[in-house]
């Protein structure tokens, strides 16, 4: 078998790609070694808690004994589905801000500032929101739909950021992120519009475009070019051959194993497994970002919450309304209402999230508490702590050596504090006061550096945003892994193309940047020109540099 492109990873980016070549004409061949992502679990937005748990659809990896949050090991999910994690994730849209992007080009990404990956945005995006807006796409393949906030307790939380004195956007993606507002999601008539959806069906229904299943084992290398992919199906070991480049979207997490399995990464690590070396490249695998997030949760002393859902009575009727109507709480994934802000003054753009959820519970889908209430999940957007992905062994079916460090930096940790403390006042405004019961967690009595540290080492979570293991940067620096064509430095006809090559974290959830590089590279795998840039200038708050908010 062989194909013009052979595409690694069936997910987010890989779809965008397979899409996007197939159009121009060229032979794709995909390959995936996760099944169907057909079935209800998937498909309704509301049951978002089963996929990301379930071994059919899930890798299952966990991190190592994390040293820093009490040698607590935190679950990766990656999606090993068709759609990859856009068929298991939370479904939150969120592009980014405008001067993370910006970041980028200044790292060595050179033509990845945002003025160049703004109209890749408005090229995939099918934004459903209230009006034409100059900053977002109307006919692109992915739905973007804005939360409606019926439950008191959305509105609540973006009434309460306004009375502390935050502004209120109206498209954190669009003009201004920092503020509060309705939160946008890859949902579409009640039901998830994953990258598969998207893009990989209408791309399989053209001849020269080509699903198969199977468990890649590495890339084959002649003589410094990839030419095709090894990997094993049903017991048996094939090739398939690439005439023109091999793409690995395989995830921030498979793709640097991939690499270092096919002789590309650290000379060290590669000898240690008895890997012939390809191409000495330092950076494979290192660079490990993610973001971590505490749920502040809160009992409500009004039954409003999404708990009278959360008995199997109300399960099922959830599950009825959907099936037979895509209506009704399972047609949403319950995060409609979000804020942006900034942790102080001098902080430029903001660099706290949070996920506002009418209902206090974990994301394995079990409620923390018997009774109404709610949370916001918070947490830093740019921690300074870094990881790595490593090889366990040289056999590929190995689950890889994940060690993120997370709260190896001094400043994330009073950076998380700063978190807790900004949510504790927006709890205290007003707006929650018809709802806002005891505090669940961290509890109100945990009020100095040292309760809040604890708490923090005992309940942070991963918002399953890992990326940055493949670093995009300039050809001559020496822990960059592609170039900013995503070309693999020191392999020709290689590239990879997912969350790996960021060169740093976004800031908010990842699935929109990982879709936007699988659409831009494409186009420089095409040789084409990128899209002309444009130059708008998005909201800064206008005294950063002397006020927090």
């Amino acid at each position: 078998m062989e194909a013009d492109f052979v595409i690694v990873g069936a997910g987010s980016a890989g779809c965008a790609l397979a899409y996007r070549l197939s159009d121009a004409g060229a032979s794709v061949l995909v390959i995936e070694h996760g099944g169907t992502d057909a079935g209800p679990f998937i498909k309704m937005p509301g049951a978002l808690s089963y996929p990301m748990n379930m071994a059919r659809y899930d890798w299952g990896y966990w991190s190592e004994p994390e040293p820093h949050l009490g040698n607590r090991r935190l679950a990766c999910p990656r999606g090993k589905v068709i759609g990859g994690s856009s068929s298991i994730n939370g479904m939150v849209y969120v592009r980014g801000h405008a001067r993370d992007f910006d970041s980028w080009a200044g790292m060595g990404a050179d033509g990845w500032a945002y003025a160049d990956v703004l109209p890749y945005f408005k090229r995939m995006e099918h934004w459903h929101g209230d009006g034409p807006s100059p900053w977002r796409g109307t006919d692109g393949p992915l739905h973007v739909t804005v939360g409606q906030g019926g439950n008191p307790l959305n509105r609540a939380f973006i009434e309460a950021g306004r009375q502390a004195g935050y502004p209120v956007t109206e498209d954190y993606n669009g003009h201004q992120q920092e503020g509060f507002g309705a939160m946008e999601a890859t949902i579409w008539q009640g039901r998830r519009w994953s990258a598969a959806e998207a893009y990989l069906r209408p791309a399989l229904q053209r001849p020269n475009c080509e699903l198969i299943r199977g468990l890649v084992t590495r890339v084959v290398i002649e003589e410094g070019r990839a030419t095709g992919v090894e990997y094993k199906r049903g017991g048996a070991t094939q090739v398939v051959r690439a005439r023109r480049e091999v793409i690995l979207a395989a995830s921030s997490i498979n793709s640097p194993k991939l690499l270092m399995l096919s002789g590309i990464g650290p000379a060290a690590e590669l000898a240690r497994h008895g890997i012939p070396l390809a191409a000495d490249r330092p950076g494979v695998g290192q660079n490990l970002q993610d973001h971590l997030e505490i749920y502040m949760q809160m009992r409500s002393k009004r039954p409003v919450s999404l708990y009278s859902w959360w008995n199997p009575l109300g399960k099922a009727l959830a599950g009825a309304q959907w099936l037979f109507a895509r209506k009704g709480p399972g047609a949403s994934n319950q995060f409609e209402a979000c804020g942006f802000i900034r942790s102080a003054a001098g902080v430029e753009y903001p660099d706290i999230q949070y996920h506002f959820m009418p209902l206090a519970v974990r994301y394995d889908g079990h409620a923390a508490v018997r009774g109404h209430g709610f949370q916001a999940h918070v947490g830093p957007m740019r921690s300074k702590s870094r990881g790595s992905v490593t090889l366990r062994s040289a056999d590929p079916a190995a689950a890889p050596v994940i060690r993120f460090n997370y709260m190896s930096h001094h400043d994330d940790w009073r950076d998380f504090r700063t978190c807790l403390r900004l949510t504790r006042e927006i709890f205290a405004q007003p707006a929650f006061e018809p709802y806002a019961g005891d505090e669940i967690l961290p509890g109100a009595e945990v009020q100095d550096d040292a309760g809040l540290d604890a708490a923090i080492r005992e309940h942070v979570e991963s918002a399953y945003h890992p990326c940055g293991t493949a670093r995009m940067g300039r050809r001559d620096d020496p822990e960059a892994v592609v170039d900013p064509e995503a070309r693999v430095i020191g392999v020709d006809g290689l590239r990879v193309a997912d969350s790996s090559i960021f060169p740093q974290i976004t800031n908010g959830n990842t699935n929109a940047p990982s879709i936007l590089v699988g659409e831009k590279v494409a186009d420089h795998v095409l040789g084409r020109p990128p899209l002309p840039a444009a130059n708008m200038t998005p909201w800064i708050h206008p005294d950063w540099r002397t006020a927090q908010r």
